[in-house]
């Protein structure tokens, strides 16, 4: 299968990318040897072998969720960059 240098622009446009003509051109590349690889392991015969899921028998270990309030909020907030009303404000990160 292959992939044209279309098909890189619309992936970068829809990830909202600006790429540069080198880059277009790199990823196409890089794409197409993943496309490939992909192949390959599709035609890998595996008749005779059994599904696995995992290598091991352990699963998650989860905790109760629990709320906690910090007593130094103060302190919390230093290694915010900026702050309003005492949270974190960060920057917007949603195109509109």
């Amino acid at each position: 299968m292959a992939i044209s240098k279309d098909e890189i622009i619309h992936i970068a446009n829809l990830a909202c990318l600006n790429l540069s003509e080198e880059e277009i051109e790199r990823y196409t590349l890089d794409m197409q040897e993943i496309l490939e690889f992909a192949n390959t392991i599709n035609n890998v015969n595996t008749e005779g072998m059994s599904e696995t899921i995992a290598a091991n028998n352990k699963s998650n270990v989860l905790r109760k969720d629990e709320v906690k309030t910090f007593e130094n909020i103060e302190m919390l907030l230093k290694n915010a960059p900026s702050q309003d009303e005492g949270m974190f404000r960060i920057p917007k990160v949603i195109n509109n």
